[in-house]
């Protein structure tokens, strides 16, 4: 049986570009198109593909919130991640949320074809040069939040929230002078200069939800 996939792209060259290569093959099938993670999602529901070419960067809904939302409602689908961006930070959340294979759109298509069969068959595909950059990435993210104390943490995330020093002392029971010194101490951890930055990081981290 021809392997079902849905292409996921806001650009319309670069689904065309996917969809003509892969309907050159006869163990692959296109089953159709989106150009936002919204269509992306309905598209999913309605017919079920093998495997989605997914993009990070889309208006409506990105990638990263696809991926979420289908495993929110237990989707079979195999997601296959494709972006330009080499960042550690889009390659470490897709993997955690739980994506099949992390490709970068300039890989050859021999590889591309690869990836596809491995992750319908129920494997993980990561891009060789890639997993250097996962595994520091990794290995930093850990090393950072170790260094946090439990308290720093909940600090962190009130401040994520967009709490004042004395709002946080209240919920804590501290002093906010205590607040400020834990604010210090955290932003130097995780190498922020301000709680914008800190509010950032907590999301990333997946330390606060956003709605």
């Amino acid at each position: 049986m021809k392997i079902r996939i849905l292409i996921v792209d806001d650009h319309s060259m670069v689904r065309e570009g996917f969809r003509q290569l892969l309907q050159l093959e006869d163990e692959f099938e296109v089953v159709g198109e989106a150009a936002n993670g919204k269509d992306a999602l309905k598209l999913i529901k309605e017919l079920k593909p093998d495997v989605v070419l997914l993009d990070i960067n889309m208006p409506v809904k990105n990638g990263l919130e696809v991926l979420e939302e289908m495993q929110n409602i237990k989707s079979k689908t195999k997601v296959l991640m494709l972006t330009i961006h080499n960042e550690v930070e889009y390659l470490i959340k897709a993997v955690e949320i739980g994506c099949n294979g992390y490709l970068l759109k300039d890989s050859s298509f021999q590889t591309l074809k690869d990836a596809i069969t491995l992750v319908n068959k129920g494997e993980s595909f990561i891009q060789p040069e890639l997993t250097p950059i996962l595994n520091a990435g990794l290995m930093r993210k850990n090393e950072i939040q170790d260094t946090l104390t439990k308290r720093e943490i909940e600090v962190l995330k009130l401040v994520a929230i967009g709490e004042t020093n004395r709002e946080i002392a209240i919920e804590l029971d501290i002093s906010e002078r205590t607040v400020k010194n834990h604010i210090s101490n955290l932003f130097k951890k995780i190498n922020v200069s301000d709680r914008t930055q800190a509010a950032v990081y907590a999301i990333k981290n997946d330390l606060i939800k956003i709605k």
